[in-house]
């Protein structure tokens, strides 16, 4: 049975009866504030560290929930550019609960640090350790760039992690922006607005703030253009509301500095290794809709040898619908959640044998 189908009725009640569907909406959303609680860890010495270096400290902080589970292998979730960590997983929250705790990082507002990102989850992580856990690092298209230069930047620190999950990974640039000239196979909407906003002259605030206008309409058309013509339940609607939420709130400024961190992304050297513990990546079926032809990430997880020489002891898998009219998009963890979640539980029971642990 698929997880969570959508009721058959709730197109009609959306036509016929809002109130009742924002009042459900509103009633997901009220228990999902009780069940996800702000966290930080009782230790943030790397994090209190950067608050005198920092001219934007408090701006710049990632903001972490924390979501009790049943088991011994909690997950931290590394978002995309949007929704938040605690909106993208919502249809996968009852899978990871069964595994342990669930700790969700929601990138800030008004800034962005991948100094103070990967502070704040070395903080994180040594506390999970500390209670005799190891997480799986859970991430989501932009998170798996940041999370790849998470592990390659602590392999000194000694952190215990056990499994990494990266969906329609990221890893680089060049997954999404090609060289000015290359438009072979057409522009993609989100290629089109980051050229734009990297040519933006960056001592013309009204310049910037001109492109991630742009930008933001962007997003909020892609995934007006996921929900269209689909049965949403209160989940979804719950989950619309927070991503529009997220949209109209995150400063320009805040998306600028995300935009930034991930220019700096670079491809791993496809000889080393990523992450030497078990790892899944899934590939949407469409991946190439919003990725570009030469992505190289597509390139390499494309291929066998070196899909292992970067993850020894991982898995490299599409998502498929096996419906014409309706194929995975790249990271649709919200609207194809059926057929992510299969080859999820999947992976999270296997992690169970205790000869899975990595060290990073």
């Amino acid at each position: 049975m698929p997880d969570n189908p959508p009721l058959p009725f709730v197109p009609d009640v959306l036509r016929r009866h809002p109130a009742v569907v924002s009042a459900a909406a509103a009633a997901t959303g009220l228990i999902r504030r009780i069940s996800i609680k702000p966290h930080r860890p009782a230790v943030r010495r790397r994090e209190l560290a950067l608050a005198a270096g920092l001219p934007n400290f408090h701006a710049a902080r990632c903001h972490i929930f924390r979501e009790k589970g049943r088991g011994s292998v909690p997950t931290v979730v590394i978002a995309g550019f949007v929704p938040d960590a605690t909106e993208v997983t919502e249809f996968q929250r009852d899978l990871l609960k069964s595994h342990g705790d669930i700790h969700y990082v929601n990138f800030p507002r008004k800034g962005f640090s991948t100094e103070l990102f990967r502070a704040q989850l070395i903080d994180l992580i040594e506390e999970i350790n500390n209670r005799g856990e190891s997480p799986v690092l859970f991430s989501i298209s932009f998170g798996c760039g940041l999370s790849a230069r998470f592990i390659s930047d602590t392999r000194h620190e000694n952190l215990r992690i056990r499994g990494l999950v990266m969906i329609s990974p990221v890893l680089c640039t060049a997954d999404l922006v090609r060289p000015e000239g290359d438009r072979k196979g057409g522009v993609r909407i989100l290629e089109s607005n980051l050229r734009r906003i990297f040519k933006a002259d960056a001592g013309r605030p009204e310049d910037v703030e001109r492109q991630m206008e742009r930008a933001r309409r962007c997003f909020q058309s892609l995934f007006e253009a996921g929900a269209e013509n689909r049965a949403l339940t209160g989940r979804h609607l719950s989950i619309r509301g927070r991503i529009m939420d997220v949209l109209e709130k995150t400063s320009n400024k805040g998306g600028y500095e995300r935009v930034l961190a991930m220019k700096q992304f670079t491809m791993p050297d496809p000889g080393e290794p990523i992450f030497e513990g078990p790892a899944l990546a899934l590939l949407a079926e469409t991946e190439e809709n919003m990725l570009v032809p030469t992505s190289p990430t597509l390139a390499a997880l494309g291929d066998p040898a070196t899909s292992r020489r970067l993850f020894p002891n991982g898995t490299v898998r599409k998502v498929v619908s096996h419906h014409a009219d309706d194929p995975v998009a790249h990271a649709s963890l919200i609207f194809h959640h059926r057929f992510y979640n299969p080859l999820l539980r999947t992976w999270y029971d296997r992690l169970r044998e205790p000869r899975l642990v990595s060290v990073v």
